[in-house]
Parts: structure tokens; sequence; C-alpha cells
């Protein structure tokens, strides 16, 4: 992303999540407050914009006399909101079962248009820090108050600029606790980042929580970035992000990754192939979502 300017990934994923919040049966992930994050007219542009995108993300069905509401459907499916849906309802799900185990803070990083503080009940004791760029966290602020006088008692924004600024050192200066047991969301970032930074951040986490915190995690395999191995829609992601100033750059071995997490004081718990992604959230389904190929879940805890 630009300095100054918000991310335009985010709030795609945003849209993705509230479409299938609106229009989808049954929901994969039910983000119900992600509609009220878009300004008047957006989402409605943003629809359209996405339906116009037909021919790029499944040209097969291009030359259908299809109205908007068909073509947007499809779209959906074609691009990364199967994504968006399926990480975001493991990462959920992880978290509560944390909960019953001691965990006290929820660090979000990337954050992006997140609604998890928004839809807790007043009554959680959890506390919610999200980890973004300023740019970004001031586009959220300002949506939010366009519908909420106040922010949730339990959200914390801690501004950083992940290629600038080191993790650990703009944590502790924020309200976050290294003697609380903590879960990590890093959703929709390591496509992103140079390999050394996304290393880098891990080993900082290990050594910043205690024992027991818990971080999930998406990521590519390295044939995501293989012109004769990856899938076309994965190819399409890649090109569409790319053209928007965000590029995808670092992907990692799934066979080697538990080495690799080791080294860096983590234990890996769970490893999510595609396969493991459609079954576990998409098998059975009738909305027509499918796992992305080459795109992989990863959860696991400090040593």
């Amino acid at each position: 992303m630009q300095d100054h300017q918000p991310s335009l990934t985010a709030l795609i994923s945003a849209f993705g999540r509230a479409y299938h919040s609106r229009f989808d049966s049954p929901h994969i992930f039910d983000d119900f407050m992600a509609h009220r994050l878009f300004r008047e007219g957006e989402f409605a542009l943003l629809g359209r914009n996405m339906a116009a995108a037909l021919p790029f993300f499944a040209p097969q069905y291009a030359a259908q006399q299809l109205d908007h509401d068909e073509a947007l459907s499809i779209v959906m499916r074609n691009q990364s909101t199967p994504i968006t849906l399926s990480r975001a309802k493991y990462t959920e799900d992880s978290l509560h079962a944390a909960l019953a185990d001691g965990v006290q803070q929820y660090v979000i990083l990337g954050a992006g248009f997140d609604t998890f503080a928004l839809r807790m009940p007043p009554t959680t004791q959890l506390h919610v820090f999200e980890v973004d760029h300023p740019a970004t966290q001031q586009e959220k602020r300002e949506r939010i108050a366009a519908f909420s006088p106040e922010l949730p008692d339990c959200l914390h924004f801690v501004p950083i600029d992940f290629t600038r600024e080191r993790l650990t050192d703009i944590l502790l200066e924020s309200s976050f606790s290294p003697n609380k047991r903590s879960f990590f969301n890093w959703l929709g970032v390591t496509y992103y980042l140079p390999q050394d930074v996304v290393r880098d951040t891990l080993r900082a986490i290990a050594q910043l929580a205690p024992s027991g915190s818990t971080i999930v995690f998406d990521y590519l395999d390295t044939d995501a970035f293989d012109p004769a191995k990856a899938a076309p829609r994965v190819q399409k992601m890649l090109q569409v992000v790319a053209r928007t100033g965000e590029p995808m750059q670092t992907g990692f071995d799934p066979q080697t990754l538990g080495a690799l997490l080791a080294d860096l004081g983590w234990e890996l718990e769970e490893n999510l192939a595609p396969a493991d992604i459609q079954t576990r959230f998409f098998q059975g389904q009738s909305n027509g979502y499918s796992a992305f190929e080459h795109i992989h879940f990863a959860r696991a805890v400090v040593k």
C-alpha cells in the first residue's frame, strides 16, 4: 500500500465478508457487521465494479447474458472471498478454543477492516489489539464513527508500518501485556511481506509472548509463484493485487514449515492444505464456494 492511503485489499476483503453475510446461504462465516463499514452507495458501487470484472475472473461466463446479481455471484466465488471466509472461520474457531485455555489478549496483525471487536458481547473480558498501518486505521475509525459514537472498551488501535518498525517495540508501547497469554491473528499479511520480515516477525512474537500463546496465519505455497504450476484463479489473484500496488511476494514450503517455525520458537499444531480446508469448510455446502489452490492455514504455539 502507499503511504497515507488505506489498504484497498482490506476494503475488498470487507466487501466479500459483507456480501456473503447478506446474500449467501448457508454461511461459512457470518460477519454481520462488515456491511456497516461501507459509506452510502459505496457497497453498491464496489459490487458493480466487481460484477464488471466477470470476463477477467471467469471468462467462461463472459459470453452469457447474465444480470448484475448473477455476474457478481460468480465473481465472488472466483476471486479471493473463499479465502477470506474460511480463514476467518478457522481463526475465530481457534480463538474461542484458546479462550478456555486462559487467553486474555487477541492481537490482530494487519487488522484491516476486521469486525471482531464490534461483534463481541459487551461482557467479554478479552482485550483486542488491532495492529495496522495508521492510514488504514484512521479510515476505519472514520467509518465506525459514522454508525457508532463510541469504540468498544476492549478495542485498542496500535499503528505500525511492518516494513519500518519493530512489532515488539510498538506493542510494548501500547497497553499490551507481555505477561498475559495471547492469541495472534496474522491473516492475509505474509503474502505481501519479504520472507525475512515474516521470519523476523514470527521470531519476535515468540520472544514477546508467554509460553502457550497461539498464532494463526495463512500463507501461499511456493508453487503459487511458478506460472507453470500455479492454478489459474491464484494467478489472477496475484495479478489483481499487483495492479493495486500491493503485490504478493512470499510463499513457504508446507513440508518444511514445521522446522522453520521450530527454529523461530514455535511448535506447529496444525497445517491445513487446500484439500483439508475444502473438507472442513466447504464440503457439503450448496453456496458454490470452494477452497483456493495454494492457500494454507497454520496454527502454532509458543514453546
